[in-house]
């Protein structure tokens, strides 16, 4: 059949091609008659070739051919393809293909022809472009734009729901009938889906289940020329089975235990029940529900939107005292569950739920919360208000002590005894506080004697009720001023009061003045203020420019109070309009608290305590020194001072009692007194090595000695402290300086007495008395 197409083809071009020779040779003809001018023309077949041709090259294409007769006339071609895939005859204009052509890849090409003269390559017609077309052969296989289709449906969808749509191209032309034309056929899972013609799958059974199976992968084929076994490609298509609500849940267990202590907190978790929904976690709706059992006043089961689990909670608090094991049953629904597409089964799940309770060591319970007491203020003969009462809800049933933990206002005002009962130790005043919050614990005591670490708390309210024990007291306005000449009857200044006590809705002040010897009147206006007007008018502001006005200020309390207070008027001097122009400045009244007054002389106090001690320390020590200069004179009170010294060093009291430079003046003057025995005993060394027991410390003493013997400047005092006697065992002896007079020293201090009585003791004490026996 294509090679008769073909054939028509060739007749049609050379029926066209006459044609068009015939109009130009009569075109020719008329304008040779009038311009005298041989019009040429291009003449040649329609070019056509097939793709994929199979005969060996060059195919012919077609023929140019132009009216120009020339014998040196000569054809080419020109363009993108020209002298590579096509070539012409040179003088024939025969076009040959010397390429296999692909209707595909390039389906027509676009040349230019020219016929030149070969001696001079001169055109002897103007250029003229012509196409080639290639005829399509059905030489492609469809061809899927992708290889793996996805596409998903809802399950239990109808018959005929759409899945998705698979798509295959074919590069044939078009035009060419059966040469593009695709067909769809699904050669695996027929018996699950189809395609029709445009590539959309649908379903073909209405049964299908996610929760037996929830992805199908099919396979589909492509091919062309219907009817006939052409060439064909397959795709895969992955199809999912999306979820839908079509499951109801069911309990894991058919019962479910669960322990839980009495104390829990009311909200708190007793327990979770599971169950069991095949559906997505987006379709899992549990509601759970009781069917039997009469707690549905102590319990509540909220379902886990994450876990789709039963959560168990009190709705109050349990006691193990009185209900120690709860039963009951629930049920797990799923109020959203599609009925159309539900299977048959069922719907109902039901569980048997025993929560067994715990005893635990309960804190005592309040019989009553809150505690609520009314009390009249400063009231001496009320001490007990009342009393708090709590008991233990454990078996056991302990005895119980209070505590009172916290107070608003804070303070000693209201207290509670081990036993509950509410005191005061003093009467309340309302005027410092209208009432007064404490906070009480219970606590168990224990068989030991201890007191629990659990304890219960109530609040205690005491209720102050006023009496009328303040007076009311004038509320001190802007300063009141006057003029001078004031007329009669002219209103200074309104006046109104305050009352600490409690004011009845009824309850009024009545103003009065204490004295009518002035030039001032008061006016009630009955609604608790009081106008202070002028009574006389004209006042002297030579004789007083500013006034004081007593006013008396009543309440209508049971019993009556009342108090005067002063309002100071200032008298001013004022324009013809009534304007003040002058008036004295008040001096400005200061006044001092008593907490004020109380500090100040607290500090006066310990002012004056602290300069009492210095002057008695003062005292004390001038005092010492004036015992220290009034020591004896005689030798045996000097030793006993000596001796009763009871200390390691005489320090500043051995350089305040001698003058140690008239001594060492001495010695600066070349004074040499003669020498004299001394009064003091000789103390003999023991002979012998003294090698066992001594060492290096009889060798510091025997030292110490020396410096001591020969050293003018040291005082008695010193070396008497430090070489004390030893005792009669020591094998040293004593080694004071004070007997050391009896050695070789060449110093006389018998001038010592030369000195006056102020080195009378040391005179005494290094002079030469025979006849006098010291004794320690």
């Amino acid at each position: 059949m294509n090679h008769l197409i073909l054939l028509f083809s060739l007749i049609l071009a050379i029926a066209f091609a006459d044609k068009e020779s015939q109009k130009t040779n009569q075109n020719f003809s008329s304008n040779n008659a009038s311009h005298k001018r041989l019009k040429r023309d291009w003449i040649w077949n329609q070019m056509h070739i097939k793709e994929e041709i199979d005969t060996p090259l060059p195919h012919h294409v077609g023929k140019i051919t132009s009216s120009v007769r020339n014998n040196n006339a000569k054809y080419i071609i020109e363009g993108e393809y020209a002298n590579t895939i096509f070539k012409v005859e040179e003088t024939s204009g025969d076009v040959y293909a010397f390429e296999r052509l692909d209707r595909e890849k390039k389906a027509e090409y676009e040349l230019t022809a020219l016929i030149i003269d070969r001696r001079n390559n001169q055109s002897l017609e103007p250029p003229s472009k012509f196409i080639i077309k290639v005829y399509d052969i059905n030489d492609n296989v469809p061809v899927f734009e992708q290889k793996v289709f996805n596409g998903s449906v809802p399950e239990m969808s109808p018959v005929g729901t759409s899945v998705t749509k698979v798509t295959a191209f074919d590069a044939d032309d078009p035009t060419v009938t059966g040469h593009a034309t695709v067909t769809y056929q699904v050669i695996k899972g027929d018996e699950y889906f189809t395609v029709d013609d445009s590539g959309v799958i649908s379903t073909t059974r209405a049964d299908l289940d996610r929760e037996n199976q929830s992805t199908y992968e099919i396979i589909v084929k492509a091919k062309d020329a219907p009817g006939s076994s052409g060439d064909s490609s397959t795709a895969t298509v992955i199809i999912t089975l999306t979820d839908i609500n079509d499951n109801f849940p069911v309990f894991k267990h058919p019962s479910f235990h669960f322990k839980v202590p009495e104390n829990i907190s009311v909200g708190g978790e007793v327990g979770r029940v599971k169950v069991e929904d095949i559906d997505e976690p987006q379709h899992r709706n549990t509601k759970y529900s009781f069917v039997r059992g009469d707690y549905r006043d102590t319990f509540e089961i909220v379902a886990n939107p994450f876990t789709n689990e039963g959560i168990i909670r009190p709705k109050k608090p349990l006691d193990f005292e009185k209900v120690a094991e709860y039963r009951f049953d629930i049920e797990a629904t799923d109020p959203t569950v599609d009925l159309r597409y539900f299977k048959s089964g069922g719907s109902r799940s039901i569980s048997t739920v025993t929560i067994e309770v715990t005893d635990v060591d309960e804190p005592p319970v309040f019989t009553k919360l809150p505690y609520e007491f009314k009390v009249r203020e400063n009231d001496p003969e009320i001490r007990t208000l009342g009393s708090v009462w709590a008991h233990d809800p454990d078996a056991a049933k302990r005895k119980i002590r209070f505590i009172r933990r916290r107070a608003s206002p804070n303070g000693d005002y209201i207290r509670v005894s081990d036993t509950g009962i509410i005191q005061l130790p003093k009467p309340l005043d309302r005027e410092f506080s209208s009432s007064y919050n404490i906070t009480v614990a219970a606590q168990e005591i224990l068989e030991d004697g201890r007191l629990s670490d659990r304890e219960s708390h109530a609040q205690v309210h005491v209720i102050v009720t006023d009496e009328n024990d303040n007076a009311p007291e004038l509320v001190y306005p802007e300063e009141p001023r006057v003029c001078e000449n004031a007329a009669p009857g002219k209103v200074i200044i309104r006046i109104s009061a305050t009352d600490k006590d409690e004011i009845s809705p009824r309850g009024f002040f009545k103003y009065s003045l204490a004295t009518e010897d002035s030039n001032f009147s008061l006016v009630e206006n009955y609604d608790n203020t009081a106008n202070i007007t002028v009574k006389y008018g004209q006042f002297n502001r030579e004789l007083a420019k500013i006034h004081y006005l007593p006013i008396i200020i009543s309440d209508n309390g049971d019993p009556e109070l009342s108090s005067t207070n002063t309002l100071v008027i200032s008298v001013c001097k004022c324009n013809e309009k009534g304007n003040f122009t002058f008036c004295e400045e008040r001096a400005k009244q200061v006044g001092v608290s008593i907490q004020a007054l109380v500090a100040i002389f607290v500090c006066i106090f310990t002012i004056i305590v602290f300069f009492a001690v210095i002057a008695l320390l003062i005292l004390l020590r001038k005092r010492h020194k004036k015992d220290l200069s009034g020591l004896g004179r005689n030798v045996a009170e000097i030793h006993e001072q000596l001796v009763t010294y009871d200390e390691e060093g005489g320090g500043e009291m051995d350089t305040t009692s001698y003058d140690v430079s008239v001594l060492n003046s001495v010695r600066k003057n070349g004074i040499k007194p003669e020498a004299v025995p001394s009064s003091y005993a000789q103390i003999q060394k023991p002979p012998g090595n003294m090698t066992s027991g001594a060492g290096e410390m009889e060798m510091m003493i025997e030292v110490k000695k020396d410096e001591a013997d020969n050293d003018r400047d040291l005082l008695p005092y010193d070396t008497l402290h430090i070489y004390g006697y030893e005792g009669a065992e020591s094998i040293a002896e004593s080694l004071s300086s004070l007997e050391s007079g009896s050695s070789d020293s060449d110093i006389d201090y018998d001038f010592l007495n030369d000195w006056g009585p102020r080195f009378k003791m040391l005179a005494e004490l290094y002079g030469s008395e025979s006849n006098e026996d010291f004794v320690y």
